[in-house]
């Protein structure tokens, strides 16, 4: 096309000048006007109006050429800022809607079926010391002190062990976690069953206790990431009925097994396995179960995710939808996810970057010690700006809702054990100057005081001697031959010529400021005799039965109304109830009336360690969720061990200030709870 502005040629060679319409011609000679110089068509003209000549050409102005790149480089800046956050935002959002599709089915159940069993593990833990004790302090002999410390070990290693594997949760996986912990569990149960010292004993519970404690905090971050929102408050629910199940479990074989002493056997006088140990043996099975469905099981793929492990994720996501729609009867359903956006991580490749240097014993010190700082490092991001005040409140709630169940916990069965010393104390016979001679006992002794006696010429053969005390008594010529004694002691007593064979009843033990004049023990027994008609009464495994049975309607209220209600109301409104039933423990004069209060309290309680183990989960991004949960967890078992101590200590004294202190705690978690925020809808981040 020719340009209008160009010159044209003539057929004659002359040039002239063509003209658009509406331009005009550009011509040197142009005479110049005056400055005031107007006519008809410039009358009114103004010099700011005028227009940029190269615009008649449509040549853009050099101010409106600088502005337009402006205005393009702040438009491209806009579009790369929204690029950046749709890549924060994508990878949930685009997680939550595979799950959607992957549907909920078989694999979700299976894999519920497999946590289930190492919470239940977790739940077993929790009774199996308390349940051995009676009888694990005469076979080994234990001192109220040593006591009062195995029964507290067990909840210090949870606590060391659930801040422990929640932080290796976040950077080794989830199921890889979950498999060691379960691991140390099932190998420092089975070893504590064989320990026939106190010391081994207690250090293979602590292990053990380290092991399980991964559980809680590691099973409801794996599971939580196989779930998309819809079904997410309502199965990790349900899964808060395997703890319930391991406390049924460990109540009925306990009650099953302790008792018969005939299911345990010995090896000379050294070693002894007796039934208790038995039931020890027996409560690690659960966890030997979870450890073995968990070795079928995938890592989850939200993790992998997160260490940028894209094609593993991928194929564990399509190994969820193809296994859900084909037992659906949909196997003809194609997994169309593609591309998956995942966040880039920098840790993973420090490690790498130091093992190819340095000795072998180098590199593996290298990756642990930088393993330590990023679980420290992410521990303490959990302070952030962001994270700090609800991670605050509901730090709080976890401490006041364990203090007040773990305290009461201990306290209604110690409750029930003193009001039957109570009443065995207002059974006992006193014997008060009595004089026997030449006698032969044959005939169980039991919850009789003796005082100032004299007993000449006697013999005490192949009897047990059960809550009996002499005191200002005179033994002389007498034989005691193969005794079995419970709380037995002799004190200020006068022992002459007397032989003590095959007994229990040790010199250095049972003897208080005794006078001894040619007495002698002759093949003394090993270990403190067991008396399980006495030690292992029927009523205690009834009342922790009951308890853990009691958590059921709460639970089941929690699963249902999760997802309507909110996860807020469920914690506060659960939280209050239970502080309104601790008034009636007032009224508990009696066994029945504890064991009644017991159970309302507990179902009263259940649906808020069912809401704040859901709402944990929520509130935490990925790469934090498992290190928070165990953090967080920690907490709760250090309030266990606090309150399982002050508890302990005003058993037999009073009961006003154990329910004082459960009402104030459970009131100040229950109202701070309505300040959490709720997290029914939202994406796991």
């Amino acid at each position: 096309m020719d340009d209008p502005y160009q010159n044209s040629i003539n057929q004659q060679g002359e040039t002239y000048p063509t003209y658009k319409e509406e331009s005009y011609p550009f011509q040197t000679d142009y005479p110049p006007q005056e400055e005031d110089a107007a006519s008809d068509a410039t009358e009114g003209y103004d010099e700011e109006d005028q227009m940029y000549e190269g615009e008649y050409q449509g040549i853009p102005h050099p101010d409106e050429i600088k502005e337009a790149r402006r205005a393009a480089r702040r438009e491209a800046r806009m579009k790369a800022r929204m690029a950046a956050e749709a890549e924060e935002e994508t990878l949930p959002e685009q997680y939550e809607t595979i799950m959607e599709d992957c549907g909920h089915g078989r694999f979700q159940w299976t894999l519920f079926t497999v946590l289930g069993l190492a919470l239940m593990a977790d739940g077993v833990e929790c009774f199996v010391v308390g349940f051995a004790l009676p009888s694990a302090e005469k076979d080994m002999c234990l001192s109220n002190a040593d006591k009062g410390m195995l029964g507290l070990i067990v909840y210090v290693g949870m606590m060391v062990g659930a801040v422990v594997w929640g932080g290796l949760a976040d950077k080794l996986g989830r199921r890889q976690c979950l498999l060691y912990a379960l691991a140390i569990n099932c190998i420092f149960s089975f070893l504590s069953c064989f320990a026939q010292s106190y010391g081994f004993f207690i250090f293979f519970r602590l292990c053990s206790g380290i092991g399980i404690g991964g559980s809680i905090p590691v099973v409801y971050t794996y599971y939580s990431e196989f779930l998309h929102m819809d079904k997410r408050g309502e199965h990790l629910s349900w899964l808060c009925l395997f703890w319930m199940l391991g406390g049924l479990y460990a109540s009925f074989t306990a009650w099953g097994i302790i008792p018969h002493y005939g299911w345990g056997f010995s090896m000379g006088t050294e070693f002894q396995f007796h039934s208790w140990r038995v039931f020890v043996l027996v409560c690690f099975l659960p966890s030997v179960a979870a450890l073995a469905g968990l070795v079928f099981m995938p890592e989850s793929p939200r993790f992998l995710l997160e260490t940028a492990r894209h094609d593993e994720a991928w194929m564990i996501l399509r190994q969820v939808h193809d296994t859900n729609w084909r037992a659906k009867g949909e196997p003809e359903r194609v997994f169309e996810v593609s591309q998956i956006k995942t966040p880039l991580t920098q840790d993973d490749e420090f490690i790498e970057i130091q093992s190819e240097t340095g000795t072998a014993f180098q590199r593996f010190m290298v990756r642990q010690m930088t393993l330590v700082k990023q679980v420290m490092k992410n521990i303490l991001s959990l302070a952030a700006p962001e994270l700090r005040l609800h991670g605050l409140l509901i730090a709080i709630v976890w401490f006041t809702m364990a203090f007040s169940f773990y305290g009461l916990g201990v306290w209604f069965p110690d409750q029930i054990k003193y009001l039957q010393y109570e009443d065995y104390e207002s059974n006992v016979k006193l014997f008060h100057r009595e004089k026997v001679e030449r006698f032969h006992f044959n005939f169980t002794l039991q919850n009789q005081v003796h005082k100032e006696g004299e007993y000449i010429h006697d013999r005490f053969i192949n009897i047990e001697i059960r809550n009996v005390k002499f005191e200002d008594s005179l033994f002389e010529n007498c034989y005691f031959e193969d005794i079995k004694s419970t709380e037995t002691f002799f004190e200020n007593c006068t022992l002459k010529n007397t032989v003590f064979y095959n007994t229990d009843l040790w010199e250095d033990s049972k003897f208080i400021d005794c006078k001894l004049e040619n007495t002698t023990f002759l093949h003394p027994k090993k270990g403190c005799h067991l008396n399980f008609q006495v030690e292992n009464d029927i009523l205690i495994y009834l009342v922790s039965f009951l308890g853990s049975l009691s958590v059921l309607p709460g639970n089941i209220i929690a699963g249902l109304l999760m997802d309507k209600i909110g996860r807020i109301k469920i914690i506060g409104g659960s939280m209050l109830a239970s502080a309104g039933c601790t008034f009636f423990l007032f009224l508990c004069f009696n066994q029945g009336a504890i064991i009644t209060f017991q159970c309302l309290f507990f179902a009263a309680g259940a649906a808020a360690w069912n809401g704040i183990e859901v709402i944990t989960v929520e509130l935490y991004p990925a790469s934090k969720r498992a290190t928070a949960f165990g953090v967080l967890n920690g907490i709760c078992k250090l309030a266990a061990i606090i309150s399982c101590f002050i508890f302990g200590k005003f058993i037999g004294i009073t009961k006003i200030i154990p329910i004082i202190l459960s009402f104030s705690a459970l009131v100040c978690g229950g109202l701070l709870a309505f300040k959490l925020p709720e997290t029914r809808e939202i994406i796991l981040k």
